[in-house]
């Protein structure tokens, strides 16, 4: 994430800030600039070319600070999701605010990367929209299909994402990540199957295999078989060796991994951003900078007594893979 300050007294500020704790003026986020913006006693916010936005209508129900461009609105973020708990759901509810956090910071993350995000109101075919339900109602597939990104609320809660997580044998396992895999699925569909371009279909295919092969065949090979017995000299995770799809989605979530805890890295000091400069290709990067920074931090992790931050290896295959991720943004 970036540095955020307060601009009236410079404060530093969290992402999710809605007031100041130092000036205690208040905050929205602005989408447009990028920043953290001081908001008058009624959550207006006047822009440099005088476009009134407001605090969104969902702040006390999702802890939504982004601004909306019509008062009693919702912002870009909150029209993205087109499900969400019943209002008598209160763990899904509670769960609801932790997702809708991570979903917000991905958002954030594909703008400083320039990737196209669109809504289903605005493009019903091409465009994207999240149902976040609950599984204390329902049962829930985390899943995409035709843009709807489906996530398990559930996953908000730390005990049952860890017992899921030892279950299924997994050294990593985030609602931040699960919105960074999905929203993979929904880009390989736009920029790769829907492009038009028959080389970068042919070079998505010539690393992470056919994605016409049978889904659910995979799958069910997968979890009665598992993943092949070398499968960390060309995977990026076990999960990854499932289906092409995965393979695609667990790299994506890996790109994404990678940006933005280096930009975090770069905004507060751990790495000067000279050392961002000169890398002609992505795996360049991931092997001079990224390596030694996640080095650096799995032993800051240890050194608390607490797991690896970052428990992967990436093998020359992966960064391939990632290679080719990078090369889709525009």
């Amino acid at each position: 994430m970036k540095s955020y300050t307060c601009r009236v007294c410079g404060n530093a500020l969290y992402f999710e800030n809605s007031i100041c704790v130092s000036c205690r003026t208040g905050l929205g986020y602005s989408r447009a600039e990028r920043d953290i913006v001081p908001v008058d006693l009624a959550g207006k916010y006047v822009d440099s070319e005088g476009w009134i936005w407001h605090v969104c209508r969902n702040l006390s129900l999702s802890g939504c600070t982004w601004l909306a461009p019509l008062e009693g609105g919702q912002c870009f973020s909150c029209d993205l999701t087109r499900t969400r708990p019943q209002d008598a759901d209160a763990p899904g509810l509670a769960n609801f605010l932790l997702a809708e956090r991570a979903k917000r910071h991905l958002i954030v993350e594909l703008d400083a990367l320039g990737f196209p995000l669109v809504g289903k109101s605005e493009d019903l075919i091409n465009g994207v929209a999240f149902d976040l339900l609950s599984s204390s109602m329902q049962k829930v597939m985390i899943a995409h299909s035709d843009g709807v990104i489906t996530i398990d609320l559930a996953e908000s809660d730390n005990s049952h994402r860890e017992r899921v997580r030892s279950q299924l044998d997994e050294p990593y396992r985030t609602m931040l990540g699960h919105f960074r895999h999905e929203v993979g699925h929904y880009y390989q569909w736009q920029l790769v199957e829907r492009s038009g371009d028959s080389d970068v279909l042919a070079r998505c295919r010539a690393l992470f295999g056919d994605e016409t092969a049978d889904y659910q065949t995979s799958v069910d090979a997968h979890y009665v078989q598992g993943p092949p017995p070398d499968w960390t000299r060309n995977y990026i995770s076990s999960y990854a060796t499932m289906h092409p799809y995965e393979d695609f989605a667990e790299t994506w979530a890996h790109y994404l991994h990678i940006c933005d805890t280096i930009e975090t890295a770069v905004a507060y000091g751990l790495i000067p951003p000279a050392e961002l400069v000169g890398h002609a290709r992505f795996r360049d990067l991931v092997t001079r900078v990224w390596v030694p920074l996640a080095t650096a931090l799995n032993l800051v992790n240890r050194s608390m007594g607490k797991d690896d931050l970052y428990p992967f290896v990436i093998v020359e295959p992966v960064l391939d893979k990632l290679d080719f991720v990078a090369s889709l943004r525009p």
